[in-house]
């Protein structure tokens, strides 16, 4: 009898160590109660922080585990270690909320170990099963932290219209899988690919399939049509679960949106593409227009969430090397620019209570003038406007399109940015040319912090972009 080889796992063990870091913490939290809470927050930091490191150490090299399911590669390497750094720092923000709430959940940050640790096993599915155990592993946890608050209306209901609309996209998923599966006689996405290949034309059950899949995956990344669900969870949702929502969750749907595209359909990039490009075009207008009436900024983040979302898929519709690098690129920006943005609205307290209306932000510049001009920074970067961060982002896509000679998507995503322009420059007016009424109470350490490393990125970025163009151009390789 051969001895079982643990090395093999190595590709896994960011994975590993989450897993059985949150089987041990629920143990902790079981045996200890309420009380706690601290140590396993301490603790959750330190298992995200420690996987992380393993990400970051490893190699970029491709290899497969159990039989091919589980793909470690350069692209799963990048999007890893953003989705981790997401996670951790939506977690550091959630601290001083929670207290401010007098609300002792233990369970929070295990929940959250285990979500990422769902979101870490989709950025590596090599086959449609490791793709649905990531992805509902990972939503599980999401559709219980949307309404964690549960003495508050708001937060329940997020939670139950994010549970009912999430049930749905996965059962349309699934059929989509199944089809894929029956046309192509196998899960695995080179199976699928190889599959593709040898006929003349891909069958037209297979291109339902495909249909299928992508309405599926579409729900997790909040595309329109399937965004339904993204504002009013977002706007009930506790602020700091919405900050997760709009970051790790967002990457990890996003990477195995890119991974089955390019590594299970190579071939049938003409009919994959029009579906991408409809879905584009529809998120870019709708979270350009929509977003304008908006007065509760987590609601406008919602539809700035759905246009970015937009952006990022005119970097898939390329089907190119240079346009998975767009999206990389774009990816870690908007994770950066969130997170530094949701920090400002956690720091939004008035005698201890949280406000959310853009209108609460009048005359900011003169209570809070640090605080404004990082406020003013994101969202001048939110929409795009040059030398800041977020320029960058959709340069790259843009120019991926063009490349890929899809000129009208270039030119709808251009012109769809100038009107998000309106909105994000209105939350820049009341902050510099509206009346104060009252200044925001003093912020904690950490929401500085974050605030702080943010508005250094997004402002100083274009002063070396390269770092990132070029981890980014070497994780998009991997996958060609």
């Amino acid at each position: 009898m051969t001895g079982f080889d643990f090395a093999a796992l190595t590709p896994a063990l960011p994975e590993i160590i989450l897993a059985a870091g949150a089987l041990v913490l629920v143990l902790i939290g079981a045996f200890v109660g309420d009380k706690s809470e601290g140590l396993i927050n301490a603790l959750s930091i330190a298992l995200l922080g420690v996987a992380g490191a393993v990400v970051l150490l490893a190699s970029p090299e491709k290899a497969t585990v159990f039989n091919g399911s589980f793909v470690w590669d350069g692209f799963a390497q990048f999007l890893k270690l953003l989705t981790l750094l997401g996670a951790l720092v939506a977690l550091v923000l959630s601290f001083d909320f929670w207290k401010h709430e007098k609300l002792h959940r233990f369970e929070y940050a295990i929940l959250i170990v285990l979500s990422t640790t769902g979101m870490l096993m989709m950025i590596s599915a090599g086959d449609l099963i490791a793709l649905y155990l990531g992805l509902e592993l990972q939503s599980l946890a999401l559709y219980v932290i949307a309404a964690i608050h549960r003495d508050n209306v708001k937060s329940t209901e997020a939670g139950l219209k994010y549970f009912v609309l999430g049930a749905l996209s996965s059962g349309m998923l699934l059929y989509g899988c199944s089809l894929v599966y029956g046309f192509a006689g196998t899960v695995s996405f080179a199976g699928i690919a190889q599959a593709v290949t040898a006929g003349e034309a891909a069958p037209i059950g297979l291109i339902f399939g495909l249909v299928f899949v992508f309405a599926g995956l579409s729900f997790k990344v909040s595309a329109v049509p399937f965004h339904m669900w993204t504002p009013d969870v977002y706007e009930g949702a506790p602020t700091p679960v919405t900050a997760f929502f709009a970051s790790a969750p967002k990457v990890a749907a996003m990477a195995i949106f890119v991974r089955v595209a390019i590594d299970a359909f190579p071939e049938i990039t003409d009919q994959w593409r029009q579906i991408v490009v409809f879905i584009a075009i529809a998120s870019m207008l709708l979270g350009a227009f929509a977003a304008i009436g908006q007065k509760n900024i987590k609601r406008l983040m919602a539809y700035s969430s759905i246009g970015n979302v937009g952006y990022i898929l005119v970097g898939l519709a390329a089907g190119t090397e240079q346009g998975v690098q767009s999206v990389l690129i774009y990816l870690a920006i908007y994770v950066v620019m969130t997170l530094g943005t949701f920090a400002i609205i956690l720091g939004m307290r008035r005698n201890g209570d949280l406000v959310e209306n853009i209108d609460d932000l009048a005359g900011l510049s003169r209570t809070k003038p640090f605080m404004a001009f990082v406020m003013s920074a994101m969202m001048f970067s939110l929409a795009g406007i040059p030398p800041l961060a977020g320029f960058f982002a959709k340069f790259y896509v843009f120019l991926a399109a063009i490349e890929a000679e899809l000129y009208l998507l270039a030119v709808i995503g251009v012109l769809s940015s100038v009107v998000g322009a309106f909105y994000y420059l209105r939350i820049v007016k009341v902050i510099y040319f509206d009346e104060p009424t009252t200044t925001f109470d003093r912020m904690p350490f950490e929401l500085k912090a974050v605030i702080a490393v943010t508005g250094v990125f997004v402002v100083l970025y274009g002063l070396m972009p390269a770092p990132m163009a070029n981890a980014a151009g070497a994780a998009a390789r991997s996958l060609f």
